[in-house]
């Protein structure tokens, strides 16, 4: 099949897109006002863009029929910092509480029976339950452009300037056992998913692949003589 993304003209009961472009990992986010007021929410477009500094970013749409951005991009805008919690699978049930809208003075940790646990760098708190936290300040942000109000979309940057993670999810070997964790990824409609097998490609593919920290093969270095 083929159509024009302009006219939708799919002829499908259901937008294709976005399940198309998966698994997404999911950027729980805890922000806090500056009458500290907090607020944690999902987004399912989050990733990291850069990892010397680290950068991540998350994309929040609006609150349906407003036009206004949603309060986690405004809390970040307005005070500068945020944390991303990792999602999981054993966490889901909050996370998708944590995804319903409720009014900007309501606070999600309580709604979802979640756990603050104070930040070392920033002010949001963290998700006590969630393995992982990246203690985050503001970059910036830039506006994708929409075809109605409500689906604008507001593309928030930041460094991550502290990574917390729990030393029970970590191997022997030092590494993060993502089995262990099952981190919650995002899937087309309402559909979602959550890492349950790992496999290794072993042959890295250039200096990227070193600096991140895998293995890379070398050819040897040559003598002063050759």
């Amino acid at each position: 099949m083929f159509y024009e993304t302009a006219k939708n003209n799919h002829g499908l009961p259901f937008n294709p897109f976005k399940a198309c472009v998966v698994p997404r990992p999911i950027g729980w986010i805890s922000t806090m006002s500056h009458d500290g007021v907090v607020n944690l929410a999902p987004f399912s477009m989050y990733n990291q863009l850069g990892y010397d500094p680290p950068i991540v970013c998350f994309s929040g749409s609006c609150r349906p029929g407003t036009g206004r951005p949603k309060d986690s991009v405004t809390n970040a805008e307005e005070t500068g910092e945020f944390v991303v919690n990792m999602a999981t699978y054993d966490l889901r049930t909050h996370v998708a509480t944590t995804g319903q809208f409720f009014d900007p003075g309501e606070d999600e940790f309580e709604k979802a029976g979640l756990t603050k646990l104070p930040s070392k760098l920033v002010r949001p708190p963290r998700v006590a339950e969630s393995p992982v936290h990246f203690e985050c300040t503001y970059h910036s942000t830039f506006t994708v452009p929409a075809n109605r109000r409500d689906t604008i979309h507001r593309v928030v940057i930041g460094q991550v300037v502290g990574i917390h993670i729990n030393d029970d999810v970590l191997t022997a070997g030092g590494r993060v056992d993502i089995m262990k964790i099952r981190p919650l990824a995002r899937l087309g409609y309402h559909d979602y998913t959550s890492v349950t097998e790992v496999f290794t490609i072993p042959v890295a593919i250039g200096d990227e692949a070193g600096k991140m920290g895998e293995a890379v093969p070398r050819p040897p270095r040559k003598s002063a003589a050759g």
